[in-house]
C-alpha cells in the first residue's frame, strides 16, 4: 500500500494562521495536517525558515482546498478597501 499524497495549500510563520486556515478546510469536510518543526514552535523562532507551518491536504482535495485559501485572502482585501477612507472626497 503507498503512502498518501498530500500537497500545500497554504504557508504561514506561526501557528495561529495556519490553524485558522486549517479550521476552515476541516469544516469544509477537507482532511488537513499541519507540517513543521517541533523546534520553532517551542523556541518561538520564525527565523531561516524555522516556525514556518506547512497546511496540507490530500491531493485530490487540493483544488478546492486552494480555492477555499484563496477566498480567504479575497475577503480580507476586500474587507480592507472597505475601511480605506476616499482620497481628498472634500476636494470634488
Amino acid at each position: 500500500m503507498s503512502e498518501p499524497n498530500f500537497v500545500t495549500v497554504y504557508r504561514s510563520y506561526g501557528m495561529l494562521a495556519a490553524q485558522v486556515v486549517k479550521g476552515k478546510l476541516e469544516t469544509a469536510g477537507i482532511p488537513t495536517i499541519l507540517k513543521y518543526e517541533s523546534a520553532g514552535q517551542v523556541l518561538g523562532l520564525t527565523v531561516d525558515g524555522m516556525g514556518e507551518v506547512e497546511v496540507q491536504v490530500l491531493a485530490p482535495f487540493a483544488d478546492e482546498a486552494t480555492a477555499l485559501v484563496t477566498e480567504d485572502t479575497d475577503e480580507a482585501a476586500l474587507d480592507a478597501e472597505a475601511f480605506e477612507e476616499p482620497a481628498n472626497s472634500a476636494d470634488a
